[in-house]
């Protein structure tokens, strides 16, 4: 145990030293090849983004695949997080935004994995595992901080297959760390789950997204009806 101990925390040693010549951040045009899934909003402003606001009514009942799971990457001030949107799609077929860009609470909920007890937490999670939040984070929701997304239209047997896999997961996950288990662990585990292959939890959280979708090129994607500029 004590040897596991001492080689978790050489590798955190290393993952801190590539991260600060990094400049820990995925905003400033890098692509390192290092992540961990940041709880914060970016200081350095949203990304711009062009979408279509909600239609005002629901796919369930209009199309035979009206629900959805976005593997999805946000903007932060250190180098991003990965996390899960998930719920109902509008009736064109898209995940749905009111007009001021924020997801529709009432159609979309968010599955995530970071530390809990703000940034003290956070650090202290690049050494030792700490104890961790299963939801959403600041940011999650708001399509401004949208780097990358891999969105999947579902059933609604599959969709209830994998909330189902995602409640019982996000109920045993109680403690995070940014090399061993981080938020792009956890989209891995659901992604496989969803019989796709995971990639490299160790990507920037935007990189790693691009990489899911390139492993995973027989997948049918929805283009989420937003186009992502800056």
């Amino acid at each position: 145990m004590n040897a596991m101990v001492v080689s978790v925390t050489r590798i955190s040693a290393i993952a801190l030293v590539a991260l600060a010549l990094a400049g820990c951040s995925s905003t400033g045009g890098q692509r390192s090849d290092l992540t961990v899934g940041a709880p914060q909003v970016s200081a350095n402003g949203p990304s711009q983004v062009r979408f279509t606001p909600y239609s005002g009514r629901s796919a369930v009942g209009l199309l035979p695949k009206p629900y959805f799971v976005s593997f999805r990457a946000r903007n932060a001030e250190s180098y991003g997080h990965s996390f899960i949107a998930y719920g109902e799609l509008d009736s064109t077929g898209r995940v749905p935004y009111d007009r001021s860009g924020v997801l529709v609470p009432s159609m979309v909920k968010i599955a995530g994995f970071h530390p809990a007890g703000g940034e003290a937490a956070y650090s202290l999670g690049h050494l030792v595992p700490v104890p961790a939040l299963t939801g959403a984070s600041d940011g999650d929701t708001e399509i401004a901080y949208l780097q990358n997304e891999m969105t999947i239209a579902l059933t609604p047997d599959e969709y209830q297959r994998v909330v189902a896999f995602m409640n019982k997961k996000q109920g045993s996950l109680t403690v995070w760390n940014a090399v061993v288990y981080n938020c792009s662990s956890f989209t891995n585990d659901v992604a496989e789950f969803m019989g796709m292959r995971g990639v490299n939890h160790l990507l920037f959280p935007r990189n790693y997204i691009e990489a899911l979708k390139k492993a995973n090129p027989r997948v049918q994607t929805l283009p989420d009806g937003v186009d992502i500029v800056g």
